[in-house]
């Protein structure tokens, strides 16, 4: 039954293809572990577990680790996309395009030309 109330977790954790996963539920307890490739997908899985069970739910233990501690994620440019855009995305502010910019300027030149399909490292603040 609780397996059933976090399955949109354990979908996002097929989504996200966490690698080592594990599913078991004993005594109303589930419990789950894996290991997510960034920090930034970690926090969706435990972002996704929150707003179903509340901030300190009771019914779920999850060990998840990640696998990249250098970066907080890696993403793959969009058609139409900015920096600010980016930022916005993973930090809630798009000031910090900047560190995006910074973290990649090996490949960028100028922050207001990025391509479609180039792949930037997201730095951790």
């Amino acid at each position: 039954m609780v397996k059933a109330k976090y399955q949109s977790v354990l979908d996002l954790g097929q989504e996200l293809n966490i690698q080592n996963g594990a599913v078991e539920e004993e005594n109303g307890i589930l419990k789950i572990k894996g290991t997510a490739k960034t920090q930034y997908e970690k926090n969706a899985l435990w972002d996704k577990i929150k707003a179903i069970g509340g901030d300190n739910p009771n019914d779920i233990k999850a060990d998840i680790r990640v696998a990249d501690e250098s970066v907080y994620h890696r993403h793959t440019v969009k058609s139409g996309e900015t920096l600010g855009r980016i930022a916005k995305h993973y930090y809630g502010d798009p000031m910090k395009y900047h560190k995006i910019f910074q973290a990649n300027s090996d490949i960028l030149k100028n922050p207001d030309l990025i391509y479609p399909d180039q792949e930037l490292i997201i730095p951790n603040l």
